[in-house]
């Protein structure tokens, strides 16, 4: 029996107000991190962040819209003509451009067994909505 999963995107469960969908969790897949983020034009509040801390490896892809990824404070295109990945102690931040952006982010340890972080499982609490 073949072993898949075909899901809506729009359909799937999100986070942080639903900008963040559980793509990971809602496929089923089990051997790296993945997530689709919806944001909305010249949106100002991505985090810059690294992922010294847990080891992690990111690649951005651009599935529609544009905008820049400023890595250690060099800015760099992100759309529908450019792939990025990003080392684990490297900041990086997202900056859409005027027609907003939907990016999938993938990401893993190299070199390990992938272990989802908590707030990534499907069911677990929006942090948005824990602040309010």
């Amino acid at each position: 029996m073949a072993d898949f999963t075909v899901k809506r995107i729009d359909d799937m469960e999100g986070a942080y107000g639903g900008a963040f969908k559980r793509v990971r969790a809602e496929l089923g897949v089990t051997s790296f991190g993945m997530a689709i983020i919806d944001m909305p034009p010249n949106f100002e509040h991505y985090p810059t962040h690294d992922h010294a801390r847990d080891g992690q490896e990111e690649v951005f892809l651009a599935l529609r819209g544009g905008g820049e990824i400023e890595i250690a404070g060099e800015r760099h295109p992100l759309d529908g003509d450019h792939a990025v990945r990003v080392a684990a102690g490297v900041d990086r931040k997202v900056l859409p451009g005027p027609a907003g952006i939907r990016l999938l982010v993938l990401g893993a340890k190299p070199g390990a067994v992938y272990e989802p972080p908590a707030g990534s499982h499907l069911g677990a609490p929006d942090p948005v909505a824990l602040n309010n």
